[in-house]
């Protein structure tokens, strides 16, 4: 458990993807994901290496943002990167869909273990919950908040995809403060990468940044950045050590 409880903090706010949730495999999921991008595609017999093809231009593009911590709309990402030989008045009214497709075919997401209790929790013990996070997609992180029931729980949802800045800029962290009306030092973060999730809180003057780790310990390639986060927890639920029932100041 982390050796730590904190008095100084108003709102806490989480990454989705890996730190609330996670991606699993879900053949119903994917069979209907692939489904629907062939017929938004007009590709009813694409083969394998017509899927490779993309991905290796998605993969270019998520490189080329994550760079320049920039995020285009999901038009341009399709337009410009994925499917440039397409009219874009063919792709671009459906791009919204073809993102989360993109997304699902992968599978479905389900919530980390302790998540629901653990904002639940934080949340009837005073503290402003919120979520900032990295995504291609406008509607994947919204529906799967639906989904889960969480939608109520967090005041503001933070998304590049909406911004168009990429943790670890700051500007996503300092958005969410300013939707909050909390200072900055008054807000504490929750994910799994140091080199975003670290990095950016902090240079948004963040009061505390937390690292959500594997059970078998960090990723090597996360080894070698020079910020480090003021906790290391191994479940959501380590979370309650560390806030308890929020003080009014």
């Amino acid at each position: 458990m982390p050796n730590l409880i904190v008095r100084n903090i108003d709102a806490i706010l989480f990454d989705m993807n890996g730190t609330l949730r996670m991606r699993e495999p879900h053949e119903p999921t994917q069979r209907a994901a692939f489904s629907r991008l062939r017929e938004l595609l007009g590709k009813e017999d694409a083969s394998d290496e017509y899927w490779e093809e993309l991905t290796r231009r998605q993969k270019a593009y998520s490189r080329w943002a994550q760079e320049r911590l920039i995020q285009l709309s999901e038009g341009e990402i399709w337009t410009r990167w994925i499917l440039p030989e397409y009219p874009r008045e063919q792709v671009e009214p459906v791009a919204a869909e073809l993102t989360l497709m993109w997304s699902e075919r992968k599978g479905h997401t389900v919530p980390k273990p302790g998540a629901e209790e653990t904002i639940v929790e934080l949340k009837r013990r005073g503290y402003r919950l919120g979520v900032i996070s990295n995504t291609m997609s406008s509607l994947d992180i919204p529906r799967s908040l639906v989904a889960f029931g969480w939608k109520d729980y967090f005041d503001v949802v933070i998304l590049s995809s909406a911004i168009k800045y990429r943790k670890p800029a700051p500007e996503p962290f300092l958005e969410a403060a300013r939707v909050l009306k909390v200072d900055p030092a008054r807000c504490a973060y929750l994910g799994n990468r140091i080199s975003k999730d670290i990095v950016g809180c902090k240079r948004a003057g963040f009061g505390l940044g937390i690292i959500l780790e594997p059970a078998d310990g960090p990723r090597t390639d996360e080894l070698d950045h020079v910020a480090s986060p003021e906790a290391i927890i191994h479940s959501l639920n380590e979370l309650l050590e560390i806030f308890l029932m929020r003080e009014e100041t």
